[in-house]
């Protein structure tokens, strides 16, 4: 890639959402850089604009060491949600604990400021944060409110300092593209020079380096980023260089392997072969319920699996490298950035994976990518609709979205926690006009959550209502997990059973062959209504979860619709009433389900996936 683009220097606090923001810019035709927060940017070719991303640290610790020259360097500079709070601390300004958290969107009331041209008096942004800036420092003024952070924006317009404690990079700040663009091009002066077709020539080049001559094993699991991946490395290297390796893991949807294989065939990768290792992966996880041993397991087995193979086809270690479809929130969910928080350990990133990345042995084309970037990317090498389109899916498959447990949580170690439920909910039955019978009940089991770039493992906390109200569900759902610790998830029961939620009770259980039977079943009935409805570009992923808790030895099932463009934030999907309807009057006909749920959280504060 040309030194002679302008570029935005992005320093790397550790947020979810940091490289996100060079996504954004890159959008815009502009080229942004992620550097770690003392780098000097001094030696910076070319520097136009700084950013200060989020975090997941408090600047009361003092974790992060920054070189204060960016505040010299002649350029303009711009801190967002710890970024914020760092300009604020550092200029003599007071940061603080706040009183409300705030995980999801929030009204923000707009004041004058080259930063926010073109945008509406009332904005709705995205927050993710516990402290606040709560005095301004000298220079600054505020030029943002919400209702629970009176100074959500600030300035020193003399200096070029602006500062948000939102996020304007996440696709749920409904004009953060615009705010970022008015940053990069009228603030910083960018010339818009940048595009795709820069990175794909630049990194057929770069594989070719890396590569040396070797031969290159990619592990394809059928979805768009290997399918790219297995395109991208054939441009570059030819295909008689590239080997497909499918695995089969047995924790695959209804017919999975048969139709990755008729796809990618269709599509015109022939190098590809498919492993049956249904027993050696079932075998493994029984008797494992902690959600990051489970990914831990099945990452190891991919590799274990790629030696079998490769042995079996008399292939010379020293003739090949390992190549993977790792996208960037594979690595930055794993903990793979200096200041970053692991989230979950995803499949491609497990410790064996990291060794042999810094052996030099793993080749990850797309690492810097997001999915939308991954799908235009495809289109460009040529790809159809059908592999650039298709529904993300897991690599651990349902082993995540198959709860396992083996401690006995009862309601009554849940008191403290219903008794908060309770009190907050009461406030929103009346301000949200709900019905008195309304009830609120956490479940005594757990998911993964995200919050304040912040692993989280909680309870979900269930809503018993009539009907689905979805617009009211959208507000009051944040409200919860914004007032509630101990809470990551809001789910809406859905069933229309009689069965007493207080009855259900939360069951030993690990992976079988007869439960994962069960989850596919009901996932196929619920892709299939997905798919009759028109729904599946809507819908960004659909997981459907089973769960060891129920009345009389049954379980449940958590349907988790989601809409998002590149996974680091989503909003649950208001499914059609009748789509709805549909999917539960199928689902309640399998006698080893008690209850049915849909999950409301969006991500903050609960991650797509439950593990």
């Amino acid at each position: 890639m040309s030194t002679s683009h302008q570029q935005i220097a992005i320093l790397d606090f550790g947020s979810q959402y940091t490289h996100l923001i060079a996504r954004r810019f890159r959008q815009l035709g502009v080229l942004a850089k992620l550097y770690p927060t003392d780098y000097d940017v001094s030696q910076i070719p070319n520097l136009i604009g700084i950013v200060l991303s989020g975090s997941p640290g408090s600047v009361s610790d003092d974790q992060y060491p920054f070189d204060p020259k960016i505040f010299s360097a002649g350029v303009p500079v711009l801190g967002l949600c710890y970024g914020h709070q760092l300009m604020g601390n550092y200029f003599g300004g007071k940061v603080e604990k706040s009183n409300a958290r705030e995980f999801g969107k929030a009204n923000l009331q707009v004041g004058v400021s080259p930063l926010f041209i073109g945008l509406d008096n009332l904005e709705t942004v995205w927050m993710s944060h516990g402290d606040s800036v709560t005095d301004l420092p000298a220079g600054f003024k505020t030029i943002g409110s919400t209702n629970e952070c009176p100074i959500a924006a600030m300035q020193n317009e003399a200096k070029k300092y602006y500062s948000l404690q939102f996020h304007p990079e996440v696709t749920h700040t409904l004009h953060g593209m615009r705010i970022l663009e008015n940053f990069a091009v009228q603030i910083c002066g960018a010339k818009k020079d940048w595009q795709l077709l820069d990175w794909e020539n630049s990194m057929l080049e770069k594989i070719k380096e890396f590569s040396a001559g070797k031969k290159v094993f990619l592990l394809v699991s059928g979805g768009v980023d290997s399918t790219v991946c297995f395109a991208l490395l054939e441009k570059a290297l030819g295909p008689n260089r590239v080997y497909g390796l499918h695995v089969d893991t047995g924790l695959m949807r209804q017919d999975e392997a048969a139709q990755v294989k008729a796809s990618l065939n269709q599509a015109g990768f022939k190098n590809l072969h498919i492993q049956d290792s249904t027993e050696l992966f079932i075998g493994k996880l029984t008797g494992v319920s902690e959600p990051e041993q489970k990914r831990q397991i099945i990452g190891d087995l991919f590799l274990e699996i790629k030696d079998q193979v490769a042995l079996e086809l008399g292939l010379n270690p020293a003739e090949w490298l390992l190549a993977q479809g790792t996208i960037y929130p594979d690595t930055i969910e794993t903990g793979g950035t200096k200041n970053a928080d692991k989230i979950k350990t995803h499949h491609n990133q497990v410790d064996k994976i990291q060794d042999l990345i810094k052996q030099g042995q793993i080749i990850e084309p797309l690492r810097d990518l997001y999915k939308d970037e991954v799908r235009s990317l495809g289109k460009l090498l040529g790809l159809s609709d059908e592999l650039v389109w298709r529904q993300p899916f897991p690599g651990p498959g349902l082993g995540i979205r198959l709860l396992c447990n083996d401690e006995l949580i009862g309601q009554n170690g849940l008191l403290e926690l219903n008794q908060k439920l309770a009190e907050v909910f009461e406030t929103i039955k009346v301000t949200a006009k709900l019905a008195e019978s309304a009830k609120i009940t956490a479940l005594p089991l757990k998911s993964v959550g995200v919050q304040g770039d912040s692993r989280t493992y909680a309870h979900p906390a269930v809503i018993e209502l009539d009907g689905f109200p979805w617009e009211k569900i959208e507000k009051f759902s944040p409200q919860i997990t914004n007032a509630v610790r101990g809470v990551n998830r809001v789910l809406l029961r859905v069933d229309n059973e009689d069965l007493n939620l207080n009855d259900g009770e939360l069951m030993n259980a690990t992976i079988t062959t007869g439960r994962l039977n069960l989850l596919r079943e009901i996932d196929a009935i619920v892709q299939a209504e997905i798919a009759t409805a028109g729904l599946a570009k809507d819908i960004w992923q659909f997981p459907v979860v089973l769960v060891p808790f129920g009345v009389d030895g049954q379980e449940s099932i958590v349907l988790r619709p989601v809409a998002s463009l590149e996974a680091m934030t989503a909003s649950f999907f208001p499914l059609p009433e009748q789509v709805l309807n549909s999917i539960v009057e199928k689902i309640r006909l399998f006698k080893e389900i008690s209850f049915i749920f849909y999950d409301v959280t969006n991500k903050p504060p609960g991650t797509i996936e439950w593990e």
